[in-house]
């Protein structure tokens, strides 16, 4: 459905979560070098569950790699620094949805030649961010609502509730 992009992602437990969200959803992950961890940490492999083998992942050695590889598919960047909300844009089936590092965000310069892309998750004043697994869920699953949810709406149903009564 999109294109998850974490760009350097240090801690484990974070892309192990997202591993799992992109498998629930039928994302593809796309992990940028540098990593703060190494993809057989015990922390990511337990926080992605038994998920992993759902989830398609690459790893690009560089930002430029993913750039190629995308083509001409629309992209969102997520930084608190936008002045536009990410309900505020229309998320095609397709895109590529950027993150950064959890300490520093996507650099500044990559921000400034992306500008028109940039989407921000509205919260508090004062606040520095949301932690990274959750802000992917949010714009994920904003991108899916938009998308009348691309035939995951009957997904779990084999534990749907019976209402006795």
């Amino acid at each position: 459905m999109f294109h998850i992009v974490l760009v350097e992602p240090e801690i484990p437990q974070n892309t192990g979560n997202i591993a799992r969200t992109a498998a629930a959803t039928g994302c593809v992950l796309h992990l940028v070098k540098p990593l703060g961890f190494e993809l057989s940490d015990k922390y990511l492999r337990r926080a992605g569950l038994d998920y992993w083998p759902l989830v398609e992942v690459t790893v690009h050695e560089d930002l430029g790699e993913v750039l190629d590889a995308m083509g001409d598919a629309p992209y969102f960047l997520f930084t608190t620094k936008a002045e536009r909300a990410y309900t505020d844009v229309r998320i095609p089936a397709g895109s590529y949805l950027f993150f950064g590092r959890e300490t520093a965000g996507l650099e500044e310069e990559f921000l400034v030649a992306h500008r028109t892309h940039c989407v921000r998750i509205p919260m508090r004043e004062g606040l520095r961010s949301l932690n990274l697994s959750n802000s992917v869920a949010v714009a994920v699953y904003e991108g899916l609502r938009q998308n009348a949810f691309g035939g995951l709406s009957e997904a779990g149903s084999l534990r749907r509730l019976q209402w006795n009564g």
